[in-house]
């Protein structure tokens, strides 16, 4: 089994791969040929562990442990995994390794992949909304989507000026109130909201409700249960979303220069999976990484 640090997997995580490799895993989720069954948590008094398994038939069996702490300060992230990999034929752990760095790595490359799918041909203008963790990797991310010729980087007191006139309005908060305002929005804008706030949401309800075209990562995932689901979507027809594989595989997008389009992640498994046979792969051809044994085999 390899075990892999946080300074190992930011030294093996390829960007530059990530956004296909995902692009792949949702297909492949929207095909229907993914095991992903629903997230489900253990709650603490000031947060939640959660665990999300998976079998990706292009990246194998795997798990991640990720707790969610919304009160905690830096340098202490609210969001602390890891990820363990499986052989998908003998079912041998093949790794561990951290999942912090993948969390926040692979939910920007979903959005940026999303507004890549999305976003009209002449967006210019990024709006990210959010100064945390999240929002700094949409910096790192987005770019790689789609050429931007202004990008706003905005914290509370902010949000406003920096929606305002933009192409594309990111959203990464831990708000449980709106953050982001329909009537801030021009025509035309692509919005991405990647808080999971519920049950309240940094999204005005408006937005949702405007929208001409909603994009999730799994209608399964989307309108489970908490701790899954995106609160923002209750009440909808999971026939009236668009999955993100589907827009993949050439499934129609926007119809037009002045519709409104959002894509809501409540984040899956196969993100993580997808991103961790990145890392794998790249640890084995560099080897790099710490091997030991959990258990010995005995004839």
């Amino acid at each position: 089994m390899l075990v892999l640090s946080r300074r190992d997997v930011e030294a093996l995580l390829d960007l530059d791969a990530l956004i296909d490799a995902l692009a792949d895993a949702h297909a492949e989720l929207s095909r229907g040929d993914v095991s992903m069954p629903a997230r489900i948590a253990a709650f603490a008094p000031d947060g939640l562990l959660g665990a999300m398994p998976a079998y990706l038939p292009s990246a194998g069996l795997g798990a991640k442990l990720v707790s969610l702490f919304p009160k905690n300060a830096p340098p202490v992230p609210t969001h602390q995994a890891a990820i363990v990999l499986f052989d998908g034929d003998t079912g041998v752990v093949t790794a561990v390794m951290d999942g912090t760095y993948i969390t926040a790595m692979r939910t920007a490359a979903a959005a940026a992949l999303a507004t890549r799918l999305l976003a009209r041909e002449d967006a210019k203008v990024l709006a990210i909304l959010g100064t945390g963790v999240q929002g700094q990797s949409a910096q790192e991310m987005f770019p790689r989507a789609r050429d931007f010729a202004e990008i706003r980087f905005a914290g509370r007191g902010e949000f406003e000026g920096a929606a305002r006139g933009a192409d594309v309005v990111h959203v990464a908060t831990h708000s449980a109130e709106p953050v982001v305002m329909a009537d801030w929005l021009a025509d035309g804008v692509h919005v991405s909201s990647v808080g999971y706030n519920a049950p309240g949401s940094e999204l005005d309800p408006a937005i949702v409700a405007r929208a001409d075209l909603i994009c999730v990562e799994s209608r399964d995932s989307s309108f489970a249960p908490p701790p899954g689901g995106a609160s923002e979507l209750a009440g909808l027809d999971p026939a009236a979303v668009v999955e993100l594989g589907e827009l993949v595989s050439g499934r129609p997008g926007r119809g037009g220069p002045t519709e409104i389009t959002l894509y809501k992640s409540v984040g899956v498994a196969i993100q993580d999976l997808a991103a961790a046979a990145l890392v794998l792969r790249a640890a084995r051809e560099r080897n790099i990484g710490l091997e030991i044994e959990l258990e010995e085999m005995h004839a």
